[in-house]
């Protein structure tokens, strides 16, 4: 099994312990071309998504977030096209935008506790691998 394998069964066997694996499923309409695969908690949003080959579209969800700001750590490769990521607070005010292609640890500014949009902006993208995730701190 090689890295790509090993990854994507370390983070099934933890999604299916924690029973709440969604994939595919969001607020979005069906995307076609990608098949993301989500864990969405309070406190904890979770996305990943390979082999995305020329795709463009927004696809957006709601997580609940207790907090005022979140913690969000990217991992992705993007070849082709771009990947955004922006976050909205439970008042509509944008608290985060960043091309995903820039991998590491950022933080959200502060927002409205409640219902967050978290939204995927894909652009023309050709990305191995899209990979994010969300946390109250």
């Amino acid at each position: 099994m090689g890295l790509r394998g090993l990854v994507r069964a370390v983070a099934l066997a933890a999604v299916a312990g924690s029973g709440t694996w969604l994939g595919g499923c969001s607020d979005s309409p069906a995307a076609p071309g990608i098949q993301p695969e989500i864990i969405n908690q309070p406190g904890n949003f979770e996305y990943q998504v390979s082999d995305v080959q020329g795709y463009t579209g927004t696809l957006s969800y709601n997580w609940q977030n207790s907090g005022v700001q979140a913690n969000v750590d990217q991992s992705t490769t993007v070849s082709g096209g771009s990947v955004t990521l922006r976050i909205l607070d439970a008042t509509g005010a944008q608290v985060y935008s960043r091309s995903l292609a820039e991998n590491g640890s950022f933080a959200t500014t502060a927002g409205q506790a409640g219902a967050w949009t978290v939204r995927v902006i894909y652009s023309g993208a050709v990305a191995p691998v899209v990979n994010f995730r969300a946390q109250t701190p």
